[in-house]
């Protein structure tokens, strides 16, 4: 087993993130009596009780059954109860895993339990089937060699995946054995999203209201987040004065202080965000120069806990506009816009064609401007969609500028639109 709360301590107190902190080695660690973790993606908390174990999220559809037996591994009590963080599919597609388990054992299947707008997300999942799974290809293509398989095959919501039986609207007090847990909901990265409060141990069960990045709170591919909310929730846990902190990414933690800091620190950059950007909202600001106006203090970002990894500030001041601002970006000529490829070659044929547009984005890459020359590259592309030279540049641009992104959610989309390039010349893109 690995010491989980010595090495959280260890980058924590020194600022230095010198070894992963998100890891998806598939062991269980046991960081209290009585409390495990098993690092996957989405991590699962055991929790043991008189009447069995307790867990939080189940992880994704191919790392389920890895879960179930890190977990035998450790115990042969029976898994009571089920609870879901949230309804993403890396804390809920592996509980397929958890059912058979129960059944194998010739024992009650576990009580899942949820917030009440999980099961509308599971359906909306249903709904979006095509869209989700492909969103989740571009967004994670980059990391498949990692075993981050987070949807089911055919269908991105797995078929086995267990509905909840138990729902809550605000708050729930659960009794199992002798245990008692609270479970509160808050809007956060979602607006299902549920953390605990297990008082026996002082113990947060935090889901992804904390995953060692910066917050999922802007995410390009994804409805709605709730930055404002989110930092209200961080609030809150904090002043539980809670001595383990168990999050569903990253690593536990440790230590009242410890813990304060750290939910200070991430409730704090969101709450500079949400508020400068409904300042410069409130002066009748666009969005464009809102996005290049709004900024996180980069020492907070240099936090091993909140560096851009995945997700992004600037992804997230768009989400604050469109939560309060809608769809609008304040550029007239963006409200009922021609269709991009027509723009493309009325803006082609003024400067000389495709070729000439590839050219000059280029020129724009080599000199650093990667912002720009993705842009006009794009614009070579649309107005020549079998232009060889266009998707040449395009390629090597997005690739570049992948190359350049810290972001996950970035990196990805960059990478996606590389390949399509490099699928339009015949290339392999893997």
């Amino acid at each position: 087993m690995a010491d989980l709360l010595a090495l959280s301590a260890r980058i924590i107190d020194s600022g230095n993130a010198d070894e992963p902190v998100n890891r998806t080695t598939q062991e269980l660690s046991e960081v209290a009596d009585g409390i495990a973790m098993v690092e996957s993606f989405s991590h699962t908390v055991a929790l043991r009780t008189d009447d069995g174990l307790v867990c939080f999220d189940a992880s994704g559809a191919a790392a389920g059954a890895k879960v179930v037996a890190s977990l035998r591994g450790w115990t042969a009590d029976p898994i009571h109860s089920l609870v879901y963080t949230h309804g993403h599919i890396d804390h809920v597609g592996g509980s397929g895993a958890f059912i058979a388990d129960a059944r194998e054992a010739g024992r009650p299947d576990p009580v899942v339990v949820a917030h009440e707008n999980v099961p509308v997300r599971m359906d909306r999942y249903d709904l979006t089937n095509g869209y989700n799974s492909t969103i989740n290809a571009r967004q994670f293509g980059g990391v498949r060699g990692l075993g981050i398989g987070i949807g089911g095959e055919q269908r991105f919501l797995p078929a086995d995946a267990a509905r909840p039986q138990v729902t809550f609207t605000d708050r729930m007090a659960m009794q199992v054995g002798s245990t008692a847990i609270e479970v509160h909901h808050d809007k956060g990265e979602t607006d299902d999203h549920l953390w605990a409060w297990i008082p026996e141990h002082k113990a947060l069960c935090t889901g992804d209201f904390l995953i060692w990045n910066f917050p999922n709170a802007g995410n390009p591919q994804k409805v709605q987040r709730f930055p404002a909310e989110w930092a209200h929730a961080l609030r809150k846990m904090a002043a539980m004065g809670a001595e383990l902190l168990l999050p569903a990414h990253g690593l536990p933690i440790a230590g009242r202080d410890r813990i304060a800091l750290v939910l200070g620190d991430v409730a704090t950059a969101l709450e500079r965000l949400v508020g400068d950007t409904l300042a410069l909202m409130n002066e009748g600001a666009t969005l464009d120069h809102i996005i290049h106006t709004v900024k996180v203090d980069p020492g907070l970002l240099a936090k091993p806990y909140l560096r851009p990894l995945y997700d992004e500030p600037e992804f997230v001041v768009r989400n604050v506009w469109r939560l309060y601002g809608g769809w609008y970006d304040g550029n007239p000529a963006n409200l009922k816009p021609a269709p991009q490829a027509a723009f493309a070659t009325e803006v082609a044929g003024l400067a000389g064609g495709p070729g000439a547009l590839a050219v000059r984005a280029r020129e724009l890459a080599d000199a650093g401007d990667l912002r720009l020359a993705c842009q006009i590259v794009e614009l070579a592309v649309q107005a020549g969609p079998e232009d060889r030279e266009a998707h040449a540049a395009r390629a090597e641009i997005y690739e570049m500028r992948r190359v350049d992104e810290s972001s996950l959610m970035a990196k990805g989309i960059y990478r996606w639109a590389a390949a399509q390039s490099e699928q339009a010349l015949g290339d392999d893109p893997a």
